[in-house]
């Protein structure tokens, strides 16, 4: 892991929040912890449970129940927050509970995989931060490629050296200076074998499903039967400009800014006069 030194005498009045959606225990969110500390004061709050592809949900089935943990990493000790909660949840009961103000950045990070394509909506990582940003929070979401034995595990064969570096990077950057309108949320993805050395290039999101359901094998609709999925790469198809393309083809580390606002890019006049043609017909 990088030596980030002291704190940055340029942010070091900020305060960031820090979850993500494998849970409180993961190595990830602890890597991204020491890499955020010279920026500011860093409050880890994060759900108890994994909680992956929970999307932005906010299920009435949780608890809420909330635990102070302390948690020891190379000589450094922290405290942290578990909650029964998802990840969306966990930064309701942050801003509404835990924290002292509101904090300058949201971080959910860094997540056991990739969240690319048409799909990312599922991600409670992504999730995690469009909630920050719906607070009026700029807010980062980041995710390693990995292995996809390692998506619901945590597992110490993951190197998220490069993904920290990636996480301080960009944090500061948002820390230093407000995103555009209609920027709500970086999306960072930081391909497997990366260094901090690894190009980064701003990218759109993939239109194509880059993770396709399996149907499950039962004889009976009775019996269990989840839904699983396997990473598919549609290369005849895919965008050349896209986070999948820069990822997986590239081997970049692929930033995707997102919005709030999920209306189409269509003419909203021209759109309703083709819907009353249709009606008048």
């Amino acid at each position: 892991m990088d030596n980030y030194g002291a704190k940055d005498s340029a942010v070091s009045d900020k305060l960031i929040l820090l979850t993500n959606d494998d849970g409180v225990d993961s190595p990830g969110l602890w890597a991204a912890a020491a890499a955020l500390a010279p920026l500011g004061e860093v409050v880890v709050v994060a759900p108890m449970t994994q909680c992956t592809s929970v999307g932005r949900a906010m299920p009435p089935t949780y608890s809420g129940r909330i635990e102070r943990r302390t948690i020891s990493l190379n000589g450094s000790t922290w405290h942290a927050y578990a909650v029964d909660a998802s990840p969306a949840l966990a930064v309701q009961h942050a801003a509404l509970e835990i924290l002292p103000r509101r904090p300058d950045l949201v971080v959910a990070g860094i997540n056991f995989g990739e969240n690319v394509g048409s799909a990312v909506t599922v991600s409670g990582t992504v999730g995690a931060a469009m909630e920050g940003a719906s607070l009026g929070v700029p807010a980062l979401a980041v995710s390693q490629e990995t292995d996809p034995a390692h998506y619901y595990t945590h597992s110490g064969n993951v190197d998220f050296a490069a993904a920290a570096h990636f996480t301080h990077f960009f944090a500061r950057l948002l820390l230093a200076q407000p995103l555009p309108f209609d920027v709500d949320v970086l999306k960072v993805e930081v391909p497997r074998g990366a260094t901090p050395q690894t190009p980064w290039r701003m990218t759109r999101l993939s239109r194509t499903r880059y993770y396709l359901p399996v149907k499950p094998q039962r004889a009976d609709l009775s019996a269990p039967g989840q839904i699983t999925a396997h990473n598919r790469l549609e290369l005849e198809i895919l965008e050349p400009d896209s986070d999948v393309h820069a990822l997986v083809v590239d081997r970049c580390v692929a930033v995707t800014p997102l919005s709030l606002d999920l209306t189409s890019r269509v003419s909203l006049s021209e759109l309703t006069e083709r819907l009353e043609k249709t009606e008048a017909a």
